[in-house]
């Protein structure tokens, strides 16, 4: 009735019918969590927009004049006067120290002249 070579092709039809499915599946699970991974994104992106607006709202000049107007007491701010404001030529200058490592002692082999370290090189 029915040859080996019928029962082993309806066995390679079968495992690869079970392999399709199986890569379908889990090429579903993969599309799924790309899915919820973008959904997190886009929510982040919101979110992200959400507090930029928000900072934007709360560093307005207007905004912070009549805050500090506001508590000028607590805060005791004084206007900035025309003086305090400099250029970078305007700065003193610092000195610049540079430290003398040539009477140091380096150490390692440049301190007696040989390697105790065996590394397997060739010697000659």
């Amino acid at each position: 009735m029915f040859r080996t070579t019928d029962i082993v092709l309806i066995a390679v039809m079968v495992s690869a019918a079970a392999f399709t499915y199986k890569t379908k599946h889990e090429a579903e699970a993969e599309l799924l969590g790309v899915r919820k991974i973008e959904q997190q994104i886009r929510f982040e992106e919101d979110s992200i927009d959400l507090l930029k607006a928000d900072w934007s709202l709360l560093t307005q000049p207007s905004r912070l004049q009549s805050l500090a107007e506001t508590y000028q007491d607590e805060l005791q701010l004084q206007t900035v006067d025309p003086r305090q404001v400099v250029g970078l030529d305007d700065l003193p200058t610092r000195p610049v120290e540079i430290e003398d490592l040539s009477s140091r002692p380096l150490g390692g082999m440049a301190q007696n002249g040989t390697d105790k370290v065996v590394t397997g090189a060739v010697v000659r």
